[in-house]
């Protein structure tokens, strides 16, 4: 298989199987990068193995005192689990709740420091 490089601007070079970063690869540079953007940002990764969390969004950001929920995702093309697209609209009633994959990774962003901003 061929190897095909991906560089993220958090400065490091991964190399990934097929063309696709795995979505955990992608969860784990975005954590980085949140925390660099935002340096009083601290991320939890919720697991959804939990009874009754199944498709609950993977990260919950705070930063100071404002969160949001992110469900993560290796592309825009890759497939919900069961419950995913309720648990957003169902969290997106109360906070800042989004899909985030590489391809609106800027717009979730955005996004979020438009919230952040229009609180103050």
């Amino acid at each position: 298989m061929r190897r095909t490089p991906y560089v993220y601007d958090t400065g490091v070079l991964f190399f990934v199987l097929g063309g696709d970063m795995l979505e955990s690869e992608y969860q784990k540079n975005l954590i980085l990068k949140l925390e660099r953007i935002f340096p009083n940002c601290r991320v939890m990764i919720n697991d959804p193995n939990l009874p009754g969390q199944q498709g609950i969004p993977d990260l919950t950001i705070f930063i100071g005192d404002w969160w949001g929920l992110l469900e993560v995702k290796a592309s825009e093309k890759s497939k919900l689990r069961p419950n995913q697209r309720w648990w957003v609209e169902k969290w997106s009633e109360h906070t800042f709740c989004s899909f985030i994959y590489p391809e609106n990774e800027e717009e979730v962003i955005d996004a979020i420091q438009q919230a952040l901003e229009s609180r103050r």
